[in-house]
C-alpha cells in the first residue's frame, strides 16, 4: 500500500505473538503510534503498554475514543469469539475504525469445532472423518468411537484455552473422558464433543491474510507441542517453533491453496461472512495430501515469533489492506532465511509453577531476538516470570542447521528459578532437507 497516511494502532494480547507483532510494526514507516492493551515488559519498547484486560470491551472502546486510534488488531481469539468487532462497529464512536480480526460469526471457525468441520464438509475441504454429539447422545457417541480406529480423537465444541483435544489409544478410556466432557470437564465447551477418526502424518500451520475477497500467504511454520524432546509428556501451549517447513514444500502448498485456502476464503465469503483478519489453518501432511485439523482466526504462538522475522515487507500495510479491502495491491516480500524459536518455560508448567523469579542473562544475549510471553516487572522495575511460557528465544540463519546452532548458544545465558527449555527444536525436520 503506497500511502503517505500513518496509522495510530491499537494492539490487543500480552504474549510472545503480539511481542512479536508488535516488534515488526515498530519497523513500518506508516506507524505513527503504537498503544499494547494490556502487553508486557517485552513491548514496552515499541509502544505504551496499557493495565487492563481485553475481555473489557468498554476500556477497548474508550481507548480507541481517546488514543484516536485507526486501526485495531486482536491477537488472541477470545475477544474475537466474544464479539469485540460487533461491538465496536455498533458504536458510533468507534464504527469507523479499522479492525484486523472477524466479528462474532467468522470467528466460530475457532469458537466451535462442529461448526468448523460443517463449513469443511459444506465447502468440500479434506478433513477428518468425524461427528458431533451432545451429553444425551451418549450411546451413539461410544458407538461411533466403537468404529473407528485407534487412537481416538476428542475435542471439546468450544474454547477450552487450548486444552481441549484429547488423543486416546484405549477405547474404554476414551469413553470415560467423553463422560467426563459431558459432565464439565472443560466447562461449557464441552457441551457438545468432535468426535474425529486421527490423522497420521506430520503437522504445520499454514496462516493467511484474508480481506474477505483476496488473501495473501505468510511464512509456513511448525511448532512444538509437548513439554519434553522427542514430542514426549503433557501438551502445552507451544515449546518453539520453526519456518520455513522443509516438508511444505512448492508441490505440497500448491495442493493447499488449491483444495483449502482458495475454498475457505471463498466459502466465507459465499456463506455471507465478511472476514478481514488472520486465518490459522492447522494441517496435518499425510504422505503429501493436506487435511485440515483446525481453524483458528488468528496467529498462532509461539508460530508467530518464527514467522514475524522472516517477513520483509510491511506488515503494517498488509494489515490496514486487509482491514480496508485492499489487500490484492500488496507485495509480500519473504526471506530464503530460517528462523528458530525456543520457549524458555517455568519449572512445574504446564501444570502448577510459581510466578515472580528474577529473570537474568537477557542482556547477555547477542545476535538474537528476544520476544515476552510471560514476564513482568516487581515493585523495583526487575523482570520477573509472570507465565508458564517466560521467554521466547529466536535466531535466524541462512539454513536451519546455523540458526539451531545459534538459538541454543544463546538460550542457555537466560537463567530463572526453574528454567526449562527443549533442546531439539526443529531437529525433527532437518530429514526433509
Amino acid at each position: 500500500m503506497t500511502t503517505d497516511s500513518k496509522y495510530k494502532v491499537l494492539l490487543l494480547g500480552s504474549g510472545g505473538r503480539e511481542n512479536a507483532i508488535a516488534w515488526k510494526f515498530s519497523q513500518s514507516s506508516m506507524l505513527d503510534s503504537l498503544y499494547c492493551f494490556p502487553g508486557n515488559p517485552g513491548m514496552e519498547a515499541f509502544g505504551e503498554c496499557i493495565l487492563g484486560k481485553v475481555s473489557d470491551f468498554g476500556k477497548i472502546r474508550d481507548i480507541i475514543v481517546e488514543k484516536k486510534i485507526d486501526l485495531v488488531v486482536a491477537g488472541p481469539e477470545d475477544p474475537l469469539v466474544g464479539g469485540l468487532k460487533n461491538f465496536l462497529l455498533e458504536d458510533p464512536d468507534t464504527s469507523e475504525v479499522l479492525f484486523v480480526g472477524p466479528d462474532r460469526e467468522g470467528a466460530r471457525l475457532e469458537g466451535s469445532k462442529d461448526f468448523a468441520k460443517e463449513f469443511m464438509c459444506r465447502h468440500g475441504i479434506p478433513t477428518a472423518v468425524h461427528r458431533t454429539f451432545s451429553a444425551s447422545e451418549i450411546e451413539d457417541a461410544a458407538m461411533f468411537l466403537k468404529g473407528l480406529k485407534p487412537p481416538y480423537v476428542l475435542k471439546a465444541d468450544g474454547l477450552a484455552a487450548g486444552k481441549g483435544v484429547l488423543i486416546i489409544d484405549d477405547y474404554d478410556e476414551a469413553v470415560s473422558e467423553l463422560k467426563q466432557m459431558f459432565s464439565g470437564k472443560f466447562g461449557s465447551a464441552g457441551s457438545k464433543v468432535v468426535i474425529e477418526q486421527f490423522l497420521s502424518g506430520i503437522e504445520c500451520s499454514v496462516f493467511i491474510i484474508d480481506d474477505g475477497e483476496h488473501y495473501m500467504i505468510l511464512p509456513v511454520a511448525k511448532d512444538y507441542k509437548r513439554i519434553k524432546d522427542g514430542d514426549e509428556g503433557l501438551n502445552t501451549g507451544g515449546m518453539g517453533s520453526v519456518s520455513p517447513v522443509p516438508f511444505a514444500d512448492d508441490a505440497f502448498m500448491k495442493k493447499v491453496e488449491e483444495r483449502i485456502i482458495i475454498p475457505t476464503v471463498k466459502g466465507l465469503k459465499d456463506d455471507g461472512i465478511d472476514y478481514r483478519g488472520f486465518i490459522f489453518i492447522g494441517l496435518m501432511n499425510c504422505d503429501g495430501e493436506p487435511f485440515v485439523i483446525e481453524y483458528n482466526v488468528r496467529m498462532g504462538d509461539p508460530e508467530t515469533e518464527a514467522v514475524m522475522p522472516r517477513i520483509e515487507s510491511d506488515l503494517l500495510s498488509h494489515l490496514v489492506a486487509a482491514a480496508s479491502g485492499n489487500l490484492s495491491k500488496e507485495k509480500l516480500k519473504i526471506s530464503d532465511s530460517t528462523s528458530v524459536a525456543v520457549i524458555s518455560v517455568s519449572g512445574g508448567y504446564p501444570l502448577s509453577y510459581e510466578k515472580g523469579f528474577a529473570v537474568n542473562g537477557t542482556e547477555k544475549l547477542e545476535g538474537v531476538i528476544l520476544f515476552h510471553s510471560g514476564t513482568a516487572r516487581d515493585a523495583d522495575g526487575r523482570l520477573v516470570t509472570a507465565g508458564g511460557r517466560v521467554l521466547a528465544t529466536v535466531c535466524v540463519g541462512k539454513d536451519l542447521f546455523s540458526a539451531r546452532r545459534k538459538v541454543y548458544d544463546e538460550i542457555s545465558k537466560i537463567e530463572f528459578d526453574g528454567e526449562f527449555h527443549r533442546q531439539d527444536i526443529g531437529l525433527d525436520v532437518a530429514k526433509y532437507l
